[in-house]
């Protein structure tokens, strides 16, 4: 996949561990996510996302990227093809910095990356969020995605899928 089909609005590349120090700049200004979702990020916790796959997944599967305007990152998004089966494409981690939020960035970004992903012939979008975040789940359930009805226990509460059929 070429990552820069997943925005016509933003430059989209592949994040490396030069970039772990904006990424957790980013991530950071997310506090009601990480009140849900503990711990606090670090350098170190985002250099290990960066490389971090679900079970009989590759890196090639794997495109942790950052969407930028400009020189400023404004959102990072962990995504992995064909998983967790062919067609489908999951959304490991969206986060966008706080001046974008409830202004239609993060939606708008969706609706792209959606777009993109079904003009590649994918068909599910799937992801989780963390149970009784009303934050992620109201963003999600607006942007066209539902409850799966299963729950994942972790060790913070509970991981709950939502799916969405793309176009």
């Amino acid at each position: 996949m070429q990552v820069q089909q997943l925005s016509q609005r933003y430059t989209v590349r592949r994040l490396t561990p030069a970039d772990a120090e904006a990424v957790l700049a980013l991530a950071a200004q997310n506090e009601i996510f990480y009140r849900y979702h503990p711990p606090l990020p670090t350098v170190q916790s985002i250099t290990e996302d960066m490389t971090a796959l679900p079970r009989g997944t590759t890196m090639q599967d794997k495109y942790f990227v950052g969407f930028f305007a400009g020189d400023c990152l404004v959102a990072v998004m962990d995504l992995i093809l064909d998983y967790p089966q062919p067609g489908t494409a999951l959304v490991g981690w969206l986060i966008t910095d706080t001046a974008g939020q409830g202004r239609g960035r993060g939606s708008a970004l969706m609706q792209e990356c959606e777009a993109a992903l079904a003009a590649q012939g994918y068909r599910k979008m799937r992801l989780a969020v963390d149970k009784g975040n009303p934050q992620s789940a109201a963003f999600w359930r607006k942007n066209g995605y539902a409850f799966t009805g299963q729950e994942f226990p972790n060790e913070h509460g509970a991981y709950l899928p939502m799916e969405k059929l793309l176009a």
